[in-house]
C-alpha cells in the first residue's frame, strides 16, 4: 500500500494561536486514523489534512508516535463522554456523539472501530479503549454486572456511531438530535441502571 495523501479540509487562516492548531492537527490525524492503516499514514498527509507544514507538527508534537499516543488516547473523549450523573448518562452519551461527529466531524469512540487495520498500534488502540473507556463506565455503576452492562452500553453507542457516522443512515441523518436521543438513550439507559 502506499502512503496516504489527503488535501486539506478547508483553506488555513494565514496565523491561528497554537492551540487550535494544535487541535487541527488531532483531529486531522484522528481522521486518517479511521481511515486507514497507521503505517501508511505520513506526517504529510496529517499536515495537508490540517492545513499546517510537517515541521509544525514535530514542533507541537516530536514524532508521529508521540501523535499518534494522543490520538490513541480515549482519556478525554471520556471525560466528556461520561460527564453526566448515571441516571442521566444515557442521553448525555447519545446527545455527546451525535454532536461530536455533527458539530466537530469527530465521533469520540468510533476509532476503536479501525483497531485492526493498525497491528501492534491497535492493540494500544484496543487496551486504551478497555481502560478509558469501558473500564472506567464500570466504575461508575453499581449493582450486578457492571462490566458487562458497562460494555453493552458502549457497543450501543458504537453501533449508533457506525450506522451515523461509516454507513451515513439516511434516516438516522435525517433525524434531529433531540429526536435520536428521545429514542435511542432509554436503551442505553438500561444497561446503565441496574
Amino acid at each position: 500500500m502506499s502512503a496516504v495523501s489527503t488535501p486539506p479540509v478547508t483553506p488555513t487562516p494565514a496565523r491561528r494561536d497554537a492551540e487550535a492548531t494544535k487541535a487541527a492537527i488531532l483531529k486531522a490525524a484522528r481522521h486518517l486514523l479511521a481511515r486507514h492503516a497507521h503505517a501508511d499514514i505520513t506526517l504529510k498527509a496529517v499536515a495537508d489534512r490540517a492545513g499546517v507544514s510537517p515541521p509544525l507538527i514535530l514542533k507541537y508534537f516530536g514524532n508521529k508516535d508521540t501523535l499518534f499516543a494522543r490520538v490513541m488516547s480515549f482519556e478525554a473523549d471520556a471525560a466528556a463522554l461520561l460527564a453526566a450523573p448515571v441516571e442521566e448518562l444515557g442521553a448525555h452519551m447519545v446527545r455527546h456523539l451525535l454532536l461530536s461527529q455533527t458539530e466537530q466531524g469527530a465521533d469520540p469512540l468510533l476509532r476503536i472501530v479501525f483497531a485492526p487495520l493498525h497491528g501492534e498500534q491497535g492493540d494500544i488502540l484496543r487496551a486504551n479503549f478497555r481502560t478509558q473507556v469501558t473500564d472506567l463506565l464500570t466504575t461508575r455503576l453499581s449493582g450486578p454486572h457492571a462490566g458487562l452492562r458497562a460494555e453493552l452500553a458502549v457497543a450501543a453507542l458504537l453501533g449508533l456511531g457506525v450506522m451515523y457516522g461509516i454507513a451515513r443512515g439516511t434516516e438516522v441523518r435525517a433525524s434531529t438530535v433531540d429526536a435520536l436521543v428521545e429514542r435511542y438513550a432509554p436503551g442505553v439507559q438500561a444497561h446503565l441502571t441496574p
